[in-house]
This record gives C-alpha cells, sequence and structure tokens, in this order.
C-alpha cells in the first residue's frame, strides 16, 4: 500500500499572527506539513515545536526576506529535505506608514525611507523568494501560489470614500500591495498551462501586531480563511484572482 504524499507548504512571517493561523489549519484541517517562515530563527522554532506537540507535521526554516543568503539558505533547506514544494504562501510584510497611535516608532521616517524599506520587503522579497521557490515549486503536480494582498491595494478601491481606509494615509503600503497583486498575476502568467494556482488574497482587517491590534479587527483565523481556502483549492479552481472570504476583490 502506498503512502499518501503529504502536501509541503513554505509560508513566510508565520511564526506569529495571519502566517501562524494560516499554518495552523493547513496542518490540523488539511494534513499539511507546514514550514514556519520566521525572521527570528528562535520564534519560527518555537511555532513549529507548538505546531508538532499538537501532533501535526510541521518544521521551521530563518527567513529573512531581505537577504538573498537567508532566502537561499530556506530553498537549499527545503530541497534537501522534501526535494519539491507544493504551496508557497508569501504572507510576510510590513506596514510601516505612520499612523498615530498604530505605528509611533516610524513616525520620522523620510519619504525615502518609508518607501525603501515597505517596497524593499513586501515587493522586492516576495519576488525574490517566489523566483528562488519557483524550481521546487515546478516539481509539484500540486502547486498552489498564494500572495497575501490587501484592499488597499486595489486600484478602484483606492478611490471610494465610503472605505474606512480612505482617509488613512497609507501610500507606501497601499502601493507595495498593488505591486503584490501584479506579481501575483505574473506568476500566474508564468505557470499558465502547468496547473498551477496562483492568486492574491486579503485577509481583511485583522487583530494583529501590523494594524496595532485593532479592535474592530477580525481574529487571524477569519483573516487566514480565504488564505487556506485557495492554498487547498481542487485542481481546475480559481487562479489569477484577487479575492477575500466574501468573493472576488476588484483590481
Amino acid at each position: 500500500m502506498t503512502t499518501p504524499k503529504q502536501t509541503i507548504a513554505l509560508i513566510s512571517g508565520a511564526n506569529t499572527g495571519i502566517g501562524l493561523a494560516v499554518a495552523t489549519q493547513l496542518a490540523k484541517d488539511h494534513g499539511y506539513h507546514v514550514i514556519i517562515g520566521s525572521r527570528n530563527e528562535a520564534a519560527g522554532t518555537e511555532a513549529a515545536a507548538a505546531l508538532k506537540a499538537a501532533g501535526f507535521a510541521a518544521s521551521s526554516v530563518q527567513l529573512d526576506l531581505s537577504s538573498d543568503e537567508s532566502i537561499a539558505a530556506a530553498v537549499s533547506k527545503i530541497e534537501h529535505e522534501f526535494g519539491v514544494l507544493d504551496v508557497l504562501i508569501n504572507n510576510a510584510g510590513i506596514l510601516i506608514d505612520y499612523v498615530p497611535g498604530v505605528t509611533e516608532a516610524y513616525k520620522n521616517l523620510s519619504t525615502r525611507e518609508l518607501f525603501t524599506q515597505t517596497l524593499s520587503t513586501n515587493v522586492v522579497g516576495t519576488a525574490c523568494l517566489t523566483e528562488a521557490c519557483l524550481p521546487l515549486l515546478r516539481k509539484s503536480d500540486f502547486a498552489r501560489l498564494v500572495f497575501v494582498s490587501s484592499r488597499m491595494g486595489s486600484l478602484l478601491e483606492s478611490t471610494n470614500k465610503e472605505t474606512p481606509y480612505y482617509a488613512i494615509d497609507y501610500k507606501s503600503y497601499d502601493a507595495s500591495k498593488a505591486a503584490v497583486n501584479m506579481l501575483a498575476l505574473n506568476y500566474a502568467r508564468i505557470l499558465d498551462g502547468t496547473g498551477a494556482l496562483v492568486n492574491a488574497a486579503c485577509p481583511g482587517l485583522v487583530q494583529t501586531k501590523l494594524t496595532g491590534f485593532n479592535a474592530w479587527g477580525s481574529p487571524v483565523e477569519a483573516g487566514a480563511q480565504r488564505i487556506v481556502e485557495l492554498a487547498t483549492a481542487e485542481k481546475g479552481g480559481p487562479t489569477a484572482t484577487f479575492s477575500d472570504k466574501d468573493g472576488i476583490v476588484p483590481w
């Protein structure tokens, strides 16, 4: 009797928040082996250990999107241990636009510093990780790529005065998520015809460190919902889409 192959999923920024909720749901509800990508190696190891202690399949890799060496080492470790990567969830990201009471630590960043740091992590780092993982994803019969985006990166929504964030100045974050959407579409194009499903997903306003644990936000489990749905979609499922748990989000 052949043992069913376990699906291998790498989640960046998965030691806490939405990333950890996604990893937990994939491991607990779908039997995936989840790889916790974490810039802080100890935090990633701890998160993976907690999942393993609960009886789930998990491991961790040190993963800093600002470091080509870190990305290469992480991908090399995955190749050595598993030989393939089935699911890549690009979750890691930062929000450092100054919002009073939320991102005080970044109040004095210059415009250049703000955009450089934001785009370097959210866009350049995400692109570098995806490109590095591409050979392993091509080896999979079940390649799924999910780019964690935001409605705030929607060009159409950016002019909607009814949105709760219309009057808040998130210039660099919005620009980065619009670029993440384009990355998703590019990789959907690149992998077209291979059976891979590549999508962008908005988790919604969620209570995480990124949002200052906003009291109006949903719990992280709700934020993980659409990401998990796309990471576990059956063959022939959606690709080249932008959506949240309620449906399609306009580009």
